[in-house]
């Protein structure tokens, strides 16, 4: 019986932990509800949010300034942390870009790569 129950307690542990490291690795959900079409087909809307990523002009809504955050990492890691809608976005996204604006695309993995170096520099 005390075997069971040291086994039990163990694989509770377990759960528990791997319940908390999956729950960690995954960026928030709060704007998963985002209508990332809308936007791309919105060209003032659309140039908010690249100028925001860009750091052209200020991140106006919080969604924004959370993605931006987000996104340089999201994108060298193929959105390891995301969501499933995030994923879904982030697809929408790069689909838009590399067949109506392929040198804003371009500019933003620029602008990634620059951002991801100075991160690892610790500037």
């Amino acid at each position: 019986e005390e075997t069971m129950a040291e086994f039990s307690y163990v694989v509770t542990i377990i759960s528990i932990a791997l319940l908390c490291v999956s729950a960690e690795e995954l960026y928030s959900d709060r704007y998963d509800q985002i209508d990332a079409e809308s936007i791309l087909q919105n060209d003032k809307l659309r140039n908010q949010y690249y100028n925001c990523f860009m750091e052209t002009a200020p991140c106006i809504t919080a969604d924004a300034k959370f993605f931006k955050e987000v996104a340089s990492e999201a994108l060298q890691t193929k959105c390891k942390k995301c969501t499933e809608r995030q994923k879904e976005i982030m697809d929408s996204i790069v689909d838009w870009y590399t067949k109506n604006q392929p040198e804003e695309w371009e500019a933003f993995v620029a602008k990634t790569i620059e951002n991801l170096k100075k991160k690892n520099q610790g500037a």
